[in-house]
């Protein structure tokens, strides 16, 4: 059926229809359906929405991600169908039925993501069968391999490309921006590609965001990356392996984040980015992300999936007994990093990062072996490293400003002179999402304290910040209720 094309100007993130409701009621077509919409050779999927009043019988609204993919302008014709129920739906069941996949069925899957033809509830079930009945390595190497091909690929003619990349749930722990510019002071190539939170307070790309931009297509990544040996961006902006940020959104509204498809995740972005080099950092514990059996079950998958991919793959285990640094959000974090740049920060935030850095250093040759650490500490001294940050962050369109907390707080103090004796990093995570962060830049927690440091009465134990009063009473109520520090 043709019909003429009304061009929405906003966009929301997937391909949507606007439809007259008098037209799908004709059509017997409902909100959350799948229509196909065809333009010339070009076509796209796209979820139906119901309109009263504001389209024409014979118009289409299509949102940015639709027009701008069929090349309209307003007021061409297009072609409009209902999408076929997919293929890759009974391969879903099977999942759920915790059966096997093999590599025709999960391409289709992740195929189908991408071109939008299944649902959010479909994708939805897709993650809660791998949560519930896992992955073999053969079908963890088979998803790898479907978000890679059906996603863009960064070409870097550089056999010195290295990667650091953590599995994330330790509030604070931001050791990636401060890793990539020593690493690119000693000459390796960091096409660093990062997510957004899934479940912590903060993502790396959250964090870097604060200062400049993110988003950026891969030809100018590779400019960025000609002229400062690095990068820190959004991998969902690339069409990198995009079949992988369409899951994180679904696993991010269900709190979620099964363990095939981290280890899916993680490779695929590597792969696409040309990674030769990684390491990654693992933190366990029983309040971090996994505990430590599933951490060193963890090092041995990714050994074997290097292997199978041709990768040098090194881990980092440390044991978590509470936050890395002191902010937690994205500002907080932020000054945290500039402030261990510039040789004043956390202790323990520095000293985590010298130790990745000279890892990774290690691996690549750039130091000796026993080495890395020294030399890392070298370039962070010198002031290289902190160059180097500005040198990307002025290259990403952006500069290194003041920033600002949230303008609601709230003090959290001692009752009486006690030590804080444990740190709750789930609690801490999900108190600093209820104060908005990352949504809201300047929301999160700054610790005043660690574990195990003695606090006199009435000094600060932590700070809650908000850009919304509302917000802040909400983070006040779930902290009085769960308490994430506990004192004695």
């Amino acid at each position: 059926m043709e019909l003429k094309i009304r061009l929405l100007k906003w966009g929301a993130g997937k391909p949507i229809a606007l439809l007259n409701n008098e037209l799908a009621d004709r059509l017997n077509i409902h909100v959350r359906d799948r229509v196909i919409i065809k333009r010339k050779e070009k076509n796209i999927i796209a979820v139906v929405d119901i309109s009263h009043g504001f389209l024409k019988k014979d118009e289409i609204g299509a949102t940015k991600e639709v027009w701008e993919h069929l090349k309209c302008k307003a007021g061409d014709l297009v072609d409009i169908m209902i999408a076929p129920k997919p293929e890759s739906v009974l391969a879903i069941s099977k999942k759920l039925r915790c059966e096997p996949l093999d590599n025709k069925e999960i391409y289709g899957i992740i195929k189908d993501i991408v071109s939008n033809a299944l649902t959010e509830a479909e994708i939805a079930f897709f993650v809660s069968g791998v949560y519930k009945c896992g992955m073999s390595i053969d079908e963890i190497v088979y998803m790898i391999k479907a978000l890679v091909e059906t996603g863009e690929t960064l070409e870097l003619k550089n056999s010195m490309v290295a990667d650091k990349h953590g599995i994330g749930g330790i509030p604070g722990n931001r050791t990636t921006p401060i890793v990539i510019p020593i690493c690119a002071s000693a000459g390796l190539i960091m096409p660093k590609t990062s997510s957004r939170a899934i479940t912590s307070a903060a993502g790396t790309a959250d964090v870097i965001e604060t200062i400049c931009r993110i988003d950026f297509n891969i030809e100018e990544i590779k400019r960025i990356i000609d002229k400062t040996n690095a990068c820190m961006v959004w991998g969902g902006a690339l069409g990198l392996a995009p079949g992988d940020d369409r899951i994180i959104q679904i696993e991010r509204l269900l709190n979620l984040d099964p363990e095939p498809q981290l280890l899916a995740s993680i490779m695929s972005k590597k792969i696409s980015v040309g990674s030769r080099y990684v390491l990654i950092d693992i933190p366990y514990g029983p309040t971090a992300k996994v505990p430590e059996n599933r951490a060193f079950g963890l090092r041995e998958k990714f050994k074997i999936l290097g292997k199978r991919f041709g990768m040098i793959i090194e881990t980092f285990l440390s044991k978590a007994t509470g936050p890395i640094g002191n902010g937690i959000g994205p500002i907080l974090e932020m000054r945290d990093v500039l402030s261990v740049l510039d040789n004043n920060g956390p202790e323990d935030l520095e000293d985590k990062s010298l130790k990745l850095a000279g890892k990774l250093l290690e691996m690549t040759k750039k130091a000796k072996k026993g080495n890395g650490i020294e030399v890392a500490r070298s370039i962070l001294r010198s002031g290289q490293a902190y160059d180097k940050f500005e040198e990307i962050i002025n290259a990403q369109k952006g500069r290194i400003k003041k920033l600002h907390e949230g303008r609601f707080s709230y003090d959290v103090m001692a009752q009486k002179d006690c030590k804080l004796v444990e740190i709750d990093n789930k609690k801490l995570n999900t108190l600093a999402r209820i104060a908005g962060s990352p949504i809201d830049k300047g929301a999160g927690i700054y610790l005043w304290k660690n574990k195990g440091d003695k606090i006199r009465k009435d000094a600060s134990i932590l700070t809650l910040y908000s850009e919304s009063r509302h917000k802040l009473n909400d983070a006040i109520r779930f902290l009085k209720i769960l308490n994430p520090t506990k004192v004695c």
